[in-house]
């Protein structure tokens, strides 16, 4: 069996497992590490663009918002959905093609502890932000290579499928007139079912490319040994 094949197979496998764990606790808190840098993607956007972050903040039914102060409120409302799906894929590209896992663990950890005690504006983001981060960072630390390359794989993929599930749920849930997807038509006109089907149609796509790239075999990231374990 190629090892191309085997890494594909093994992408398949966490896809299945994802799906079969997807509602329960298990996959829980990646979940919300997902709404964490969709909220996050929509303040780096809005200081790309001019503005800054006033406020973040993310709740247990796994919502939240991101409060800004000037820069593009386009740009800004578009980098939510996008955001964390880029966030994902690129998790999952360096998980799958470097030997820097345990440095990319270490890295994520202290961002989401720095930005969570700098704009964190209730109990719970400040315990999620920083207990998640801390947790990926004793990871990093403490457990092997191999372990947190499948860490960071399994984080990668949940939130590249969140993200797509979060766009269609937001668009077809009438009744939330403050999601993303609303706020743009309200700005540009457009119907939110455009915005939405765009979105879906972009962050599946993007979903397939990652995952594409990801199961590529490069020099840079040879397969785990027993003794990397």
């Amino acid at each position: 069996m190629s090892t191309l094949f085997k890494r594909y197979i093994a992408l398949l496998l966490i896809f299945i497992v994802i799906g079969l764990l997807w509602n329960t606790l298990f996959i829980y808190p990646i979940k919300i590490f997902v709404v964490f840098m969709h909220e996050v993607s929509h303040g780096l956007a809005a200081i790309a663009t001019g503005g800054r972050i006033v406020e973040i903040q993310i709740n247990p039914q796994q919502g939240g918002h991101a409060l800004t102060q000037g820069g593009s409120r386009f740009w800004t409302l578009t980098a939510g959905y996008l955001g964390s799906l880029l966030w994902g894929g690129l998790i999952l590209l360096l998980a799958a093609r470097t030997r820097f896992d345990k440095g990319i663990s270490i890295l994520i950890g202290l961002g989401m502890v720095a930005i969570s005690i700098a704009f964190g504006e209730s109990t719970f983001t400040y315990l999620f932000g920083i207990g998640f981060g801390v947790a990926l960072i004793a990871i990093g630390f403490y457990l092997s290579e191999v372990i947190n390359d499948w860490t960071l794989r399994i984080i990668g993929v949940t939130s590249c499928l969140y993200a797509i599930l979060d766009i269609k749920s937001d668009v077809l849930d009438r009744s939330n007139l403050r999601s993303d997807a609303r706020m743009l038509s309200e700005v540009t006109g457009i119907p939110t079912e455009i915005w939405g089907g765009l979105w879906i149609l972009i962050a599946i796509g993007l979903t397939l490319w990652f995952l594409y790239l990801s199961g590529k075999t490069t020099d840079a990231a040879p397969e785990p040994t027993e003794e990397d374990i």
